[in-house]
């Protein structure tokens, strides 16, 4: 016998049922977003394969990603476009930047949407008005910024750690910054001259150092960063503050920033010393006893006995034990550009050279290419051989002429030095002439370290570690003699794209410049294409992607100079759903924001 009272509540249940999915759809396509990227290349940032679809942003986050139904205030074609994550670099110096200009170039052109100051210890704050001088010395010589730049540029508003917060958080600027407490301003500003000196730490001081270090957490500094690496020295040529402190200032330290809730310690070793084991086993038995976080400086000697596989048995002990260790790796060779237009080139401590050196380039360039100012300047010799820029401007097999576009893996052929014997010259002979090139402009690269045997192999095996994370860029220093914010374009174009042997995979290069960093630097909120998360995105053209070569621009306070670097492909990048720039081009959106703290994933994720 048929039920129809239960048939005619089936069909009652299902006509609800339709009704209500009819409804639903109605609202999706009802729904409207305020932008739309629609049919891109999805790459997610955790790794996963890329799929085509579209991203969609509401109030700064997130809002859909796959096939987004409903329509935007503003739609985005990205057909044939990489759609990432903004990119997140741990390690930059933009604490003098963030406060004197609003664009944190070049890191923002190279789709950079998070940068982490304070780094290696140096920075402003806390600071009492004494001791400005000081730190203007000290981030003047360990990070080459000109100090009348500071001096013109930082209106030192602050005294206090939290002071200094509050400033770079009533700016305006293009990406969201976050800072590390530096060490040495710590130190003189408990300590004074004792402090400058490095005199050991009393009691009383390591408690006051304590209490500040909790103070600036909860004024929202992601952590604490030192470094006692021996080539860090004040424009006056003293070691830093920071260099050689003992275990119980660090301890002291550490136990402040877990005393406010914990953060991620930053270091930076003594590379210079052939012993990660000497300058980094007290931070990793501090760490692994306050249980803090640690990420320092790992570097590769070009030749000699490999000491980067002693640290990272040093980091594989430490997280076998339960820490939280890693190494951080730049992507590309560690070392300096040189030119006639530069803080640096091979004579620049030449007397002979010295005479002229503050001359206009086109006049110094017409003094150097008359026979007898040549001979002069070649027959001289520097006025101090053992200063650490004197071995670094004349390694002539690690020197290579830098062209456009920029080769950062050359030839072993190409070298000064190598150069320099086929023409049977001597190597100050080449550099001199390569100077000269287009009109005194020519810029010299000199590859410190990570360019082993001639090549970035062992970076590579590097970069796939779990335990190594990207950074180094040092974004907002070496105005005059670096210009390595550009890494994420490198790994986008040299290392997915170009390169003849160990490519690495797109997936894999988002991830190591948007999850991972996230995730180490504590800033849970960003770094994935995911519903929830804060709309820091990148439109990129990968097969037009293309990095120029550094050039010289002028636009510092004071006039200061400083080296740019320009990239051609990044279609649009977005910071918190406004997009600060379209094809290469800055917008008048600045929606950058300080960072305060660490920051927990969205609970819709």
């Amino acid at each position: 016998m048929v039920n129809h009272s239960l048939i005619l509540a089936s069909r009652a249940d299902g006509d609800e049922r339709l009704r209500e999915e009819q409804k639903q759809k109605s609202y999706i396509q009802l729904m409207t977003y305020d932008l739309i990227i629609r049919n891109g290349t999805i790459v997610d940032g955790l790794g996963g394969e890329p799929f085509v679809g579209d991203v969609a942003v509401s109030d700064g986050l997130i809002a859909a990603v796959g096939t987004v139904d409903g329509s935007g205030a503003r739609e985005i074609d990205a057909t044939g476009l990489l759609v990432t994550p903004g990119f997140v670099d741990l390690h930059t110096h933009y604490d003098g930047q963030a406060i004197w200009s609003d664009r944190m170039i070049p890191s923002s052109a190279h789709g950079v949407t998070t940068a982490v100051m304070g780094n290696c210890g140096v920075g402003f704050a806390p600071c009492r008005a004494e001791d400005h001088d000081v730190l203007v010395d000290v981030m003047a010589g360990v990070e080459d910024i000109p100090g009348v730049v500071m001096v013109d540029g930082l209106p030192w508003t602050w005294e206090t750690f939290p002071e200094f917060m509050d400033a770079l958080d009533s700016r305006r600027r293009d990406i969201d910054v976050a800072a590390f407490l530096p060490h040495s301003p710590l130190r003189v500003y408990v300590m004074g001259q004792r402090g400058v000196d490095r005199e050991p730490a009393t009691d009383e001081d390591l408690s006051l150092m304590r209490k500040l270090a909790a103070e600036a957490v909860r004024a929202g500094a992601l952590g604490f960063a030192s470094s006692r690496l021996t080539l860090h020295k004040t424009i006056k040529g003293q070691p830093i503050p920071s260099y050689d402190v003992d275990y119980a200032e660090i301890e002291a330290i550490a136990r402040g920033i877990n005393d406010a809730g914990g953060g991620l310690l930053q270091f930076v070793p003594d590379l210079m010393a052939g012993d990660y084991q000497a300058s980094l086993g007290a931070v990793f038995d501090v760490a692994g006893e306050v249980g803090l976080p640690v990420t320092f400086t790992l570097a590769i000697g070009n030749a000699g006995p490999p000491i980067h596989l002693d640290a990272l048995t040093m980091v594989e002990k430490a997280n076998a034990n339960g820490g939280d260790v890693t190494g951080q790796i730049f992507p590309r060779p560690i070392g300096l550009v040189l030119g006639l237009d530069l803080s640096g080139n091979p004579f620049v401590m030449y007397p002979s050279y010295q005479e002229i050196a503050r001359l206009p380039l086109a006049e110094r360039v017409a003094e150097m290419r008359k026979p007898e100012v040549r001979e002069r300047i070649l027959n001289d010799r520097p006025s101090s051989d053992g200063h650490p820029l004197m071995f670094a401007a004349q390694a002539w097999d690690y020197m290579f002429p830098l062209g456009d576009p920029p080769n950062y893996e050359p030839a072993a052929s190409d070298s000064i030095g190598a150069r320099a014997r086929a023409r049977g010259v001597n190597p100050l002979e080449e550099a001199y002439d390569r100077l000269l090139d287009d009109d005194g402009h020519a810029m010299l690269l000199v590859t410190l370290a990570n360019f082993r045997d001639n090549s970035l192999d062992t970076v590579a095996e590097l970069i796939q570690r779990d335990d190594v994370v990207l950074g180094l860029g040092d974004g907002g220093a070496h105005y005059g003699m670096i210009c390595d914010a550009s890494f994420p374009t490198y790994l986008l174009t040299h290392w997915v794209r170009d390169r003849e042997s160990g490519r690495l995979s797109i997936t894999q290069v988002i991830k190591e410049l948007t999850s991972v960093p996230a995730r180490i630097g504590g800033l849970q909120d960003r770094g994935r294409l995911a519903v929830g998360y804060k709309a820091d995105i990148n439109v990129i053209d990968a097969d037009a992607m293309r990095l120029h070569r550094p050039t010289v621009k002028s636009d510092l306070p004071a006039g200061g100079r400083r080296l740019d670097q320009t990239a051609d492909g990044y279609v649009m990048t977005m910071v918190s759903g406004e997009i600060i720039s379209e094809n290469g081009e800055p917008t008048a959106a600045r929606p950058g924001k300080l960072i305060r703290g660490r920051q927990t994933a969205p609970a819709i994720a």
